[in-house]
Order: C-alpha cells, then structure tokens, then sequence
C-alpha cells in the first residue's frame, strides 16, 4: 500500500523543519500527550520513514497539525524527529506555526497570537508579520527546570566530566567548558557527535530525569555543548546533539530553555533577562526568563524563545511498502 504525504519544507535558523500537511493519521488520545503515545504505539513507522533516510537525514525533524483537544486552544502539533517524537520542539514550532501560518493552515482565533497544545503540554505563540511573510515567532514555553547537579561521567576520549541536568521540553545534559573541553571551536562537529552518543549513553546509566507530571517524558535524550559567544551581541553560544548523529543547527528552542533555568539555577540569569544564544553556525534566538514559578515541588522558570523560519518549497513523499526501505534506514 503506497501512503502519501503532502510536505511543506523549510529550515528555522539552519535546522531542518519538515511540516506534515497532508497526510497525518488518526489519533487517539484526549491530550496531545495521549496522542503522542499512540501515534509511538501505532504509527511510529512514519515518523522513520519520513525522517530517516531515503527520503531523510540524520538531522531531520518536523511535526504534523492536528485539531486542539479544548476549545480554548488554537491547535495542537505532534512533532517527529530522528531521535524520537518529542514532547516539545522549539525550532520545530517556529517553523511549522511559520509555514502554516503562511499557507493558510492555522487560522488563529486572535491574530498574532496562538494558543497551541503540545505533549509537554500548552505554550503561547506571539508572532509578527511583513505582508504575507511571518517575520518573527516568539514561543513562551512550558516550565522549564533543573533536574540534577554535578553527574561526574568519565568517557574515553574526553576524561571526567561534571555534567547538570535541565528540562526545558526535553531533558538536556548540559557541559559547561572544564577540563579537556576547552569550547566548541577545538573540537569539531565530528569530534562532538563521536563524545555525545558516549556522554548520553553514560548519563543514562547513572540518572533518569522524570517529568514530575507526566510520566511519559522521561531520560536525557540531549546533549548540549556551553561556550561562551562567538559573535558581537550574543551571551552564549551551543552544538546541541541529538538521534544518532545530529548537531542541530539552529540554537534550539527547548535547549535554550534548558539553558536558561540552568542559568537561573545557578543564579547568572534572573527573571527579565534576555539571552542572544548562538548556534553551532551562528544563527540565533533570543532567550528570555519571564517568570518564576514553581513545577510541582521544583523550582522552575517560563522561558520564551523568539525566532525565524523559511519555507524552501513543496515535497510530495509516498511511503510505498514495495519499497525495500518503506520504513526508512539509518547507516551507523
């Protein structure tokens, strides 16, 4: 059976977004958190076949549209990556709010603002317009919190390592300069992925994050490499690794938002501040604390993330069974 689906491609900062126009399945599910289980229970197929290779790469993500659950929301995104489907994607929804907005797709009920569910659970979307064109999407995120301080992991190639955890919509290692990490520039892109998936890996072994209230989103699927700015204007800079093989390319939203309450928690960011955070290429977001608050018994922020994207055209796939790799590969 050959399955069809209508694309729109584009990038937000560098970083691949992939909007799944026509085509999504049905599912079930009274929160895009239910959803999302049983979009992995049942169609998780699309997710591989759409994003791994042929018709993808390692840095692949996107995400598909789907009606809200409460009537107060404007609609709801299910997000697809190589690593997984997400509770959260900060570049994903800048892109896909972009590109939907711009072809029609999304009709907000208040233009300018969007409410929109997520599986992390319920964000708010500012975004600006020139003409036709979205010029600027603003993401005011879920909570975003410290899960752990100081995980001592000691890989070959890199040595000991002291290592926080922070959930910003997913959960991120984060590695601040120490030791033989000396920043982004003396290591190399091929040199970060080959440490990454052993850090992860090592991580994963000694601590499991848990979302205090949501079960389903759980362990460290991110790594996030800290260096200070490269560029005038900025105040930080990152190589987020993610799947296999990917450094994502854009600043990353919900790793922005990991860095920010990490930030906050150790007292170098306070509620108002405003963060420039720069990519591995140089692309930007702006990060900023809008308040403190508490997630269950945690202490947490609402981080907000402003960003671009472009679309780059029209993509017809069919995922055809015929088809020795229907379901996608990847080479490891």
């Amino acid at each position: 059976m050959r399955h069809t689906f209508f694309c729109i491609d584009g990038h937000t900062a560098g970083n691949p977004v992939r909007l799944v126009a026509g085509g999504a399945p049905l599912l079930k599910g009274g929160s895009m958190s239910e959803r999302r289980q049983d979009f992995l229970a049942r169609f998780d197929w699309i997710r591989t076949g759409l994003c791994f290779e042929p018709r993808g790469h390692d840095m692949m993500s996107g995400g598909f549209l789907y009606p809200p659950t409460q009537p107060e929301n404007d609609i709801g995104i299910l997000f697809i990556e190589t690593s997984g489907c997400l509770p959260m994607c900060g570049h994903g929804t800048i892109g896909i709010v972009t590109f939907g907005l711009e072809h029609g797709l999304i009709q907000p009920a208040t233009p300018g603002n969007l409410r929109i569910e997520v599986p992390a659970g319920v964000i708010d979307i500012a975004y600006e317009t020139a003409g036709e064109k979205v010029t600027s999407v603003r993401i005011t995120n879920v909570p975003a919190y410290v899960a752990a301080r100081g995980i001592v992991v000691d890989v070959e190639g890199i040595g000991p390592l002291s290592i926080d955890v922070a959930y910003g919509g997913n959960y991120y290692a984060i590695i601040e300069p120490q030791g033989a990490y000396t920043g982004l520039d003396d290591m190399g892109a091929s040199r970060l992925v080959d440490l990454s998936g052993r850090i992860r890996a090592a991580i994963r072994e000694t601590f499991e994050p848990v979302h205090p209230l949501d079960p389903t989103i759980r362990g460290v699927s991110h790594i996030l490499w800290a260096d200070r700015p490269k560029g005038e204007g900025a105040d930080g800079r990152n190589a987020v690794f993610y799947g296999d093989k990917a450094i994502d390319r854009s600043p990353c939203g919900t790793g922005t938002s990991a860095r920010l309450a990490h930030l906050a928690a150790t007292g170098r960011l306070a509620v108002g501040d405003r963060f420039v955070h720069e990519s591995y290429i140089g692309s930007r977001f702006v990060g900023r604390i809008e308040q403190a608050v508490t997630l269950s018994d945690q202490p947490a922020i609402i981080p907000s993330i402003e960003g671009s994207a472009i679309a780059t055209g029209f993509n017809t796939i069919w995922i055809d069974r015929a088809d020795p790799f229907w379901a996608g590969f990847q080479v490891k």
